[in-house]
């Protein structure tokens, strides 16, 4: 069988020099031999990173509370519906929504038969993982290779319902960017072979040194003002992710009445770009240490990028859809609290679920990290 590296150099060598955003998709998404189509135990203490879905089963129920209310406004705005959909995209071994269903189960058993949980997932082995997670949902749950296999069950109808993601667009594939600050112009950062290990290199092609390669480049980048130019420092080094882009607006897009929803690692642009972080967001992940080291144990480590949350909520407003939060998860779950505070179905607050709470929102642990996108049509 041939090996990951085996296939990273093979493709290497007929390019010359990779682009990182290929490094990343086949490190991470390789059949058979990617980070996430191999690591099943990859979240909690036994795995490279904790997740928020991993700190218990708070998490899933917070957010069954909120989307049961979503769901109840999208049902009473318009006509009446047979199916609500819930849409959830990158759903790992299938835990946040076995919490999510649970919860709804238990506590808006009506609202519970009315739906359809949806699971966005091209791999066929997590598939697997999530049907098992999830054989007690069977009749409720259907699966979906991406979003234009969804577009093809319904027709093209727009679906009505919530579409949502839990640290899925910053494990989508990113291009990297430097700063070459004495020509004034940026060139994108490749992948190349020495010896026996991958080493950075710079794509001479993507040199920004005529009109058309201008262009090329993403607006968020080109725009940019030149006062911020003159400080940056040499290879000063930033990510982009045309793909989470991209699936933003494409969700988007299908999204009749309803929510999308997006929970990630992430950054303002104006907190991104910021001539202090010199070298991006860019970090590998093993057994909970973060390393620079990103081309090193391919497949065996996980590879992450703060989401560019500006350019994803203008892409999602380019789409028609209003902004109604951008918030740190702090603050998204903090007002779903206080609204649970004030009804008797979400359940009893115990000793337990407050210490969840706390890792949650905390700022040393998962509260600060992690930003909340919130956009509606």
């Amino acid at each position: 069988m041939i090996t990951l590296p085996e296939i990273i150099r093979t493709e290497t060598a007929a390019a010359g020099v990779l682009s990182f955003a290929r490094f990343m998709e086949l490190a991470l998404y390789c059949p058979d031999s990617g980070y996430y189509e191999t690591q099943r135990d990859i979240v909690g203490r036994r795995g490279d990173f904790y997740t928020s879905a991993s700190t218990g089963e708070l998490f899933g129920e917070l957010l069954a509370f909120q989307f049961a209310g979503w769901l109840e406004e999208i049902k009473a705005s318009g006509p009446q519906l047979s199916t609500l959909n819930l849409i959830e995209a990158g759903a790992h071994d299938g835990k946040l929504a076995r919490d999510v269903l649970r919860w709804l189960q238990l506590r808006r058993p009506k609202l519970f038969s009315e739906l359809e949980y949806c699971i966005l997932e091209p791999s066929a082995r997590r598939q697997e993982w999530q049907r098992e997670t999830l054989k007690h949902f069977a009749p409720h749950v259907l699966w979906f290779t991406d979003i234009d296999n969804l577009k093809r069950k319904t027709q093209n109808a727009k679906l009505d319902g919530i579409i949502f993601s839990n640290e899925l667009l910053d494990a989508m594939p990113v291009h990297r960017y430097g700063w070459d600050a004495r020509n004034k112009k940026w060139f994108e950062w490749g992948v190349a072979v020495a010896g026996d290990k991958f080493v950075w290199a710079k794509i001479q092609s993507s040199a920004v040194g005529s009109q058309k390669s201008e262009f090329s480049l993403p607006a968020s980048i080109l725009h940019l003002p030149a006062s911020l130019l003159n400080v940056l420092p040499d290879n000063y080094t930033i990510e982009t992710s045309p793909d989470a882009e991209n699936w933003w607006r494409a969700a988007a897009g299908v999204l009749g009445r309803g929510k999308l929803l997006a929970i990630d690692y992430g950054l303002s642009a104006d907190e991104l770009f910021s001539p202090a972080r010199t070298n991006g967001t860019l970090r590998a992940y093993f057994r909970h240490h973060a390393s620079d080291d990103v081309l090193a144990n391919v497949g065996e480590q996980d590879l992450t990028a703060h989401v560019n949350f500006s350019a994803i909520q203008k892409a999602g407003e380019t789409a028609g859809l209003k902004t109604g939060m951008f918030a740190t998860q702090t603050q998204f779950l903090t007002q779903i609290l206080e609204k649970t505070l004030a009804d008797r179905s979400f359940g009893g607050w115990t000793s337990a679920r407050t210490r969840q709470f706390q890792t949650l929102t905390h700022p040393e642990h998962l509260g600060r990290a992690f930003r909340v996108l919130v956009q509606s049509r």
